[in-house]
This record gives C-alpha cells, structure tokens and sequence, in this order.
C-alpha cells in the first residue's frame, strides 16, 4: 500500500454531516487534515455499486480525482437478517429524499412486523462498513468491518445518527444512539474497518 504522512491533507468523500463527523473523529488521533467532499463543493458520484465495497470505490475515486487529494469513503448499511439482508447498499434510500432515517427505521419495523420477527433471535441484523483509500490516479485500497447485534423499537437515544438509535449491538443493553460517542467509536462497524486502514499505513510507512 502506498504510504500516506502523517499530517497529509485527505478529502472525507461524503456530504452527510454525521458521517463526516464520524470519520472526523476516527482520523484525528493520527493528525491527518480532512475536508469534506461537501466543503469543496465536490459533486456526489452516482452510487451504482453492487456492494459497499463497490459503492465506496466510486466516492473515493470521483472525490480524489475532483480534488486532487488522497480521499477516503465509507459505505455503509444496516442488514437485517429476517429481511434477507436489507436495507443493505440501499439504507440511505430507505429514508426517501430527505434522507429521514425516522421513516426509514419505521419502515424497516413495519417489515420486521411483517415477518413476525418479534424476538431478539428474530431481530439479528449487523453494520457493515467498507471503507477506501484513493489517490488521484486511481489507485485504490478496501477495507471492511461489521458490528452485530439485534433491532429493539421503539427509537432510543439522540447521540448518534442513521439507525442507530434502533441497534442494540452484542453484551450491551443501550442502543448506538444511547452509547457515548468514543464507546461506540471503539467498536463500531466503521472503527473495525478503520483498525484495518491505520495497521496498512503503519505497515506502509515502516
């Protein structure tokens, strides 16, 4: 892998605030610079991937080519195992427009009503994250993480954003959207992706 400084400028491909904030967060202990695709006005890619990892492929590619710096994209969703592994690639989608993740974790409850999946056992569903790293000529590493745990309803908690506040994930009894944000940081889906990024660069630059 090629290596990337410590203190190198980096574009965080995203326009939603929270990811930007989350990713922000991850990045600041090992003093990297970053901006957001937002902030530089960058356009959003069309986002036609199979997968995450495909998905994040493209937003890393288009916002490092459109700004010249090294860029780092997450793709990310909630799969739910009674629902065959949706919402998957299309979580954002399931809010509509608007991006409203309130309807979209009623929606996903209204299926899970559906289903009859009315059990914790019933209600597995995991986070997944892909994130890449892409230079300006294309070049380009994946890095992949998930968190499991269960769906409870209703809504708990307002301290982190998506679907979080219906995750309960595996020995905890609070939701992401209950949990300290540097708790959750430790061991969510796109922290587990992240360890793998940061131990590439360390090889990278040793």
């Amino acid at each position: 892998m090629r290596r990337l400084e410590q203190g190198a400028k980096l574009v965080v491909a995203s326009h939603n605030p929270g990811k930007v904030r989350e990713i922000n967060d991850l990045l600041r202990p090992f003093g990297f610079r970053a901006v957001s695709a937002g902030e530089l006005g960058l356009p959003e890619p069309v986002e036609d991937g199979a997968t995450f990892a495909e998905n994040a492929l493209i937003k890393a590619r288009a916002a490092a080519q459109g700004a010249g710096l090294p860029a780092l994209a997450d793709d990310s969703g909630l799969c739910v195992d009674a629902l065959g592994g949706e919402p998957g690639i299309h979580s954002a989608r399931w809010g509509g427009p608007e991006k409203d993740f309130v309807m979209a974790m009623r929606l996903v409850e209204e299926k899970l009503q559906a289903a009859h999946a009315d059990t914790p056992d019933r209600r597995k569903a995991h986070f997944a994250c892909a994130l890449a790293l892409a230079w300006p000529d294309g070049e380009a590493e994946i890095f992949e993480g998930r968190v499991h745990g269960h769906l409870t309803w209703p809504p708990r908690g307002e301290r982190g954003f998506g679907y979080d506040p219906v995750f309960l994930p595996e020995g905890h009894d609070i939701t992401f959207g209950e949990m300290d944000p540097e708790k959750k940081h430790a061991m969510s889906h796109r922290a587990r992706a992240f360890e793998k990024l940061v131990a590439a660069l360390r090889e990278a630059s040793s």
